[in-house]
């Protein structure tokens, strides 16, 4: 497989490697599948170039695989989507390259990288007090989730890696100077390419079993192995280095990003979400990190070889050596080694006392106590930092064990703080049954909510347990399970501190009562303490807001909150900060794109304002998934699109499926990303990124284009009679719950209601058929509409908004990159699935139209020709491989039509789950 050479420009280093591997790859297909199955292959490539240049039409692609067999089909669907990986790589690699290009040959760092901030701080004459008080309260959070939309194997992604490594070998050695050695070496590198570009043809691209929540737990830790144990440690040590340096030593000594995850304690229609798989996330998180310390301490144990008879050391270091227990005769005037050598064995007594003995090996650590808590190991490690710079080592104190010193701050026992999150409707269902049992009130949910808010600020109050031992077993088994998780989440703070599990979310939030009921039952399991008009806890309660309506009450659901002087009390002895988050996925799935983007800014203006009337610090949670539809796109851009005050010096973001491995697989885009989280956070809370002259016209303006999206928006989907019918049957959303890429169910119940169907599920199904309605819809229309309204005022308004409003100009920015992985026609075959002919052209034609006037749109309001005029990147991406979703999606169509006409060959479903699988890998994005 080789793509075409362009007839004049010449070939980029992206178009250079994509080629080399697709040899590569055409010559293994050719080996292993024979020469008809490599012919086959090569006919689609071709044909779907010239479909994509306009010179056949799509009716020759799929007339080609009308009458495929089924294992051949196999063969061609696999064979395209390795080349949609190969790809991947090959634009990643440059990707990267390109941005070190750009760097230096521009002469300063760009936007998202911490170099660019500190330049732009300093350009503001930011004061740096200013600077102290955000710092002071800092906290920049990715958290990790299960949510199934990584469709990549790990074996997959390994192979993926190593080839990376060689094609950067390549790349070296053509760069440099020719010499009789240099063919071989490529020689070698492309026979090592071809080695495991082999194994990977043979390797299956999808699971045969769903993964265990305890699998996907493993796969979450292991981003932290590749990549973010040394990652976010050395960044908050270099973010704190540098703003001592600039503004000095009066600012706080705050890590700034201190990570989550949802996996294990994401409960919210999960029902595989138990105490068990609780305990497995803290236990493993906890054991991941103790036994990096281990490993350090074991290190820096070697490398601290410094002689009493050589330096200085402290009084206290002499004392911290004595108690190493390490009295051999060759430590005798190593003091250093002997201290560590003591506080090595102080954590390996913590893993065997708190994980397992098993995991340690050997048994000299047992005359060593282990530590109750990791500030009594930062103290240590305090110590002979102190030591060593007092004799003018700081040069030596400020390598490994400094690594480890922020390492304890940013990761605690815990590595990562893990969310417990449920809805309200189980929250409320599991508080019903308690309170019936312990004789408080028989139907808790028969009361009105003034009925309900007095009950639970009494319960607040009271010390009097509710939920007898011998009682637990008498619940259903919905609620046995959430007591089991509670109970699992007050186990793990015991074991590895308060920061294992502190936030506590409910979803749809529509009440004060919703907010008030996780609280009695973490009272209950010792979370939350009552203390009269005062309780006290170690978690946040945090409230998500995620229709349209219920992010529109949401400040007015949180100021009748804060009137309660117990739920103000609690809020106090946390610091006075409210976290509240916020649903990107089912407020698009809810409103439309637009509506749902202007609802979520709308709410965070009248929470900001809201906080600052109260005096509390707001910080906002973004459930962001990796789509545009649900909230994706570039995190940078994202987080200074935030109406001011909205951000506050903290932020925490959800980072989901295939867009962990994308930001977090190497160390290099790792840091990359943190540093853009920490960039973007600093920036919106210490510099006017707003820029806008007249904000009330403008949020006008939003409101009325809001409206009018969500008029058009909810014509098609909640109030055409067939619209149901044709999502069901045009896109593969039954087959989705079969590819085996996540624990979670498609949705929460079994229902074919879109509000009751999961955003991932929605977005997938769209971006499968090329439809990609949940990032564009109703757009075209709005903006149309509102323009109508006063032409030359309007266009000018909007013209001038998307130059200078950072929020429209994501919004517009992010729906064309969305748009531009769109293809009608492809959608109009996809329709043909819908048994109803008049419901499948009907409702098609209608989101042709709509995605024709949006692209008017779009160029009429950015003055651009091109919908990724922006994106250069996106653009070389779109133009080089999309013709190669082409016969993906044919094949997948005459699957889906074989598969629903009963056609029981296991290879039918079987392919129609790897396209599914390619095309999302493919476009990048999958949910």
């Amino acid at each position: 497989m080789s793509q075409p050479q362009a007839a004049t420009q010449p070939e980029s280093r992206v178009q250079e490697d994509i080629r080399h591997l697709g040899r590569i790859l055409g010559d293994i297909i050719r080996e292993q599948e024979g020469q008809e199955i490599f012919d086959l292959v090569e006919n689609a490539r071709r044909e779907a170039f010239r479909i994509a240049r306009g010179e056949a039409q799509m009716s020759d692609l799929v007339n080609m695989f009308r009458d495929i067999d089924p294992e051949t089909a196999i063969s061609v669907i696999r064979a395209f989507s390795h080349f949609a990986l190969m790809a991947n790589l090959a634009e990643d690699l440059h990707d990267e390259e390109a941005r070190m290009r750009a760097w230096e040959e521009e002469g300063h760092a760009p936007d998202s990288t911490l170099e660019a901030t500190w330049r732009k701080l300093e350009e503001a004459h930011v004061r740096s007090e200013d600077v102290a008080q955000v710092i002071s309260r800092a906290l920049v959070s990715p958290v990790l989730t299960a949510h199934p939309t990584e469709t990549r194997r790990r074996t997959v992604f390994d192979a993926q890696k190593h080839i990376s490594q060689l094609m950067d070998q390549r790349h070296t050695l053509l760069e440099a100077e020719p010499n009789i050695r240099t063919q071989a070496r490529l020689d070698a590198i492309d026979t090592d390419i071809r080695r495991r570009m082999t194994v990977l043809w043979q390797t299956a691209l999808i699971r045969v079993n769903r993964p265990r929540i305890e699998d996907e737990v493993d796969v979450g830790l292991r981003y932290y192995k590749l990549s973010l144990l040394r990652q976010i440690p050395a960044l908050n040590r270099d973010v704190l280095d540098q703003l001592r340096k600039r503004y000095g030593d009066e600012i706080p000594g705050n890590v700034v990003v201190r990570p989550g995850s949802w996996i294990g304690g994401d409960h919210d229609g999960n029902p595989y979400v138990t105490g068990a798989t609780l305990h497995y996330a803290t236990k493993k998180a906890a054991h991941t990190v103790l036994k990096h310390y281990a490993t350090q301490l074991h290190a820096l144990e070697r490398e601290l070889s410094l002689s009493d008879r050589m330096t200085d050391v402290t009084v206290d270091l002499v004392k911290l050596a004595a108690k190493g227990h390490n009295d051999i005769p060759g430590r005798v005037d190593e003091p250093y080694r002997r201290a560590i050598h003591g506080v090595r064995g102080r954590i390996l007594a913590t893993i065997a006392s708190r994980i397992d003995p098993d995991e340690v090996e050997g048994d000299w650590y047992e005359e060593h106590e282990p530590y109750s808590n990791p500030d009594e190991f930062a103290a240590d490690l305090d110590i002979v930092d102190a030591s060593l710079r007092k004799s003018h080592d700081d040069i030596i104190a400020d390598h490994r064990l400094a690594a480890l010193r922020f390492a304890v701050a940013s990761f605690g026992f815990n590595l990562y703080s893990l969310d417990l999150r449920q809805n309200s409707e189980s929250f409320e269902d599991c508080l019903t049954e308690v309170f019936a049992a312990a004789g408080v009130v028989e139907n808790y949910r028969g009361l009105s909510e003034a009925e309900k808010v007095e009950l639970l600020v009494g319960e607040l109050r009271s010390p009097r347990p509710l939920i007898p031992e011998y009682a637990r077993d008498g619940f259903s088994e919905a609620t046995v399970r959430e007591l089991g998780i509670l109970r699992a989440a007050a186990k793990a703070v015991k074991n590895f501190g308060p920061r294992t599990v502190p936030h506590c979310i409910i979803s749809m939030a529509s009440s004060v009562s919703d907010i008030l009921e996780p609280m009695i039952l973490l009272k209950e399991h010792g979370l939350i303490n009552a203390n009269g008009d005062n309780p006290t806890g170690t978690v946040d309660i945090i409230p998500l807001f995620e229709t349209i309506d219920d992010l529109a009450a949401g400040a007015g659901i949180i100021r009748e909150l804060w009137e309660l002087p117990i739920y103000r009390a609690y809020l106090s002895q946390r610091g006075d900060t409210q976290e509240i988050m916020l649903g990107y996925s089912d407020s698009n799935k809810d409103g439309g794109y637009f509506a749902a983007n202007w609802a979520l800014y709308d709410a965070e203006i009248k929470l900001s304002e809201l906080c600052k009337e109260a005096g509390v610090n707001l910080r906002l949670f973004h459930g962001r998934g990796g789509t545009v539809g649900r909230g994706g796109g570039p995190s940078y851009e994202a987080i200074l699109a935030q109406p001011k005050g909205a951000v506050n010096g903290s932020v925490r973001i959800t980072e989901q499926g295939e867009i962990i491995s994308a930001k977090y697989g190497t160390p290099e885009s790792a840091r990359r990303n943190l540093e853009a989280l920490v960039s973007a956070t600093l920036e919106a809370s210490l510099l006017d990124v707003e820029g806008l002259e007249d904000p009330a016209r403008a949020q006008d303006i939003m409101r009325e284009i809001s409206r009018l999206s969500q008029e058009r928006y909810t014509k098609l989907t909640h109030d055409d009679p067939g619209f149901i019918q044709y999502f069901t049957e045009s896109t593969p959303l039954a087959e989705i719950g079969s590819l085996n890429i996540g624990s979670r169910p498609s949705s929460r119940k079994q229902t074919e209601s879109i509000s009751d169907l999961r955003a991932i599920p929605w977005v997938l199904a769209w971006s499968q058929s090329r439809v990609m309605l949940p990032g564009w819809f109703g757009v075209g229309t709005a903006l149309k509409s509102f323009i109508e309204q006063d032409p030359e005022k309007h266009r000018a308004e909007l013209r001038h908004l998307y130059q200078e409003w950072p929020f429209f100009a994501s919004v517009m920015s992010n729906m064309a990159q969305v748009m531009s992985k769109a293809e009608m026609n492809l959608a109009g075959q996809y329709s043909t699935l819908v048994s109803d002919p008049e419901v499948g052209q009907r409702i098609h034609a209608q989101i042709a139209e709509e995605f024709e006037l949006t692209l008017e749109m779009f160029k009429e309001v950015t003055g651009s020709d091109q919908l990724l005029a922006d994106n250069p990147e996106l653009a070389r991406s779109v133009r080089a491989r999309f013709p190669y979703l082409l016969p993906l999606n044919i094949i997948q169509l005459e699957m889906l039509r074989r598969y629903r006409a009963g056609d029981s060959r296991s290879l039918v479903p079987s392919g129609i789950r790897l396209t599914m699988n390619g095309l999302a890998t493919a476009l990048r994005n999958s949910g």
